[in-house]
């Protein structure tokens, strides 16, 4: 039970009026009104005791609501359900700038400055086994009204632990092949644009729409499952794999894909992968002279000291008459490049390309290509890049020659 020695001025906040008691001067001399009667004694008493009574309550109440609101902060929670400390944002983003010489008589040279990417990261923990990840990607810096750029979905996902050994995925997925495709930020890799083959090759970034299921064993080996949306290339085009992307967007779905990656990292600093993935429509049912399209990937990525390596090979292989009448019925591509990183702020490299997007019955129609250049880290998320080009293209293409600078970051 309350007693009167509380604090009066509490009453007034939580809608309670003082007891008759309190109702004096401070003056030693009993005011007027004061009961002269044992029974008015006691009705004022019972009016006194009702009223710290009520008192009580509203204080205990507003007690329970402070103690509530206490356990919730301590948890970090915002009310909403989410926890900030489960959030985390990041980012990465390259701006280039390329001076190069177009070799075809006629053709025109290319003299650019492009802010090529501008990615920003959300992801989200749930719980120890659940998490969400998202990228949302600007290309070219300005999109609509005639601009060169678009804004598009690079990653959105849930993913879930199966086990210490498991993890799966649902949503917008990177396909799991290539070096490039999953890990392409550009302090990550030489060279100021990603190398051509798993560009038109293998078409980096490659996202699909569907789920993934991954794990791995205690020898080194891991292994990935993945479904999803698939290509939907076309004979205008010339079946050109890059130009069949859908990118989740309105995907027609009719004729899903199908993607196993084996990878062995057991030896330290070495990575060996080999991905095949098979859709048994590459035109997504729109094309009855074109058909099933399979893929097969190998690379190895080797680091040993200062020295580096990295290799890949692709191919694909689409049936029908359509594809072969143009020679896209075989489309491959391969690189190889050795660096050399004597400091950790500084790496050099050199990468020789060959790829083919008619490779099949049509002659003349391999390009390769050459970069040599530099790599400079002044912190680790942040890279000054400098390459210098000279392409081979079939008679009659552009064919482009000079220099490329970047930089570079992610956070």
């Amino acid at each position: 039970m309350l007693k009167k020695t509380w604090p009066l001025a509490l009453a007034a906040p939580l809608g309670l009026a003082a007891p008759a008691w309190a109702a004096g001067t401070g003056s030693s001399t009993a005011p007027a009104g004061t009961p002269e009667s044992a029974e008015e004694l006691r009705d004022l008493i019972r009016t006194q005791q009702q009223t710290l009574e009520g008192l009580e309550r509203r204080l205990q109440e507003l007690q329970s609501g402070l103690e509530a609101t206490a356990e919730a902060v301590e948890a970090g929670g915002t009310g909403h359900g989410a926890d900030p400390s489960r959030t985390h944002v990041g980012g990465y983003g390259e701006l280039h700038y390329s001076s190069l010489d177009n070799q075809l008589s006629g053709g025109d040279d290319l003299n650019e400055i492009d802010f090529h990417r501008f990615v920003l990261y959300f992801g989200h923990d749930f719980s120890d086994r659940i998490r969400f990840a998202s990228e949302l990607e600007v290309e070219h810096s300005a999109a609509g009204d005639g601009s060169p750029g678009a804004v598009e979905m690079e990653q959105a996902f849930l993913e879930f632990d199966l086990g210490a050994d498991y993890v799966a995925r649902a949503g917008i997925f990177l396909v799991p092949t290539g070096i490039l495709n999953e890990t392409h930020e550009p302090n990550t890799f030489y060279g100021v644009e990603r190398n051509p083959v798993e560009t038109r090759i293998i078409p980096t970034t490659w996202a699909e729409g569907g789920g993934t299921l991954s794990g791995r064993t205690a020898n080194g080996f891991s292994w990935d499952l993945a479904v999803g949306s698939g290509l939907e290339v076309s004979a205008s085009r010339n079946y050109a794999i890059r130009k069949g992307r859908q990118k989740v967007a309105e995907a027609v779905a009719d004729d899903l894909a199908y993607t196993a990656r084996l990878r062995y990292s057991g030896v330290p600093g070495l990575t060996l992968s080999a991905t095949v993935q098979r859709q048994s429509d590459v035109t997504q049912g729109t094309d009855p002279a074109a058909g099933a399209a399979t893929l097969i990937e190998s690379n190895v990525v080797w680091n040993r000291g200062p020295f580096g390596l990295r290799a890949l090979y692709a191919r694909w292989d689409l049936d029908g008459t359509g594809p072969a009448a143009v020679g896209a019925d075989v489309q491959r591509g391969w690189y190889v490049e050795p660096s050399w990183k004597p400091d950790p702020r500084i790496g050099f490299f050199a990468r020789y390309n060959r790829w083919d997007n008619q490779a099949g019955d049509r002659a003349d129609s391999e390009y390769t290509q050459v970069n040599v250049g530099l790599n400079y880290w002044p912190h680790p998320d942040v890279v000054l890049k400098l390459d210098l080009q000279d392409q081979s293209a079939p008679a009659g293409s552009d064919e482009y020659d000079g220099i490329n600078l970047g930089v570079g970051y992610q956070f």
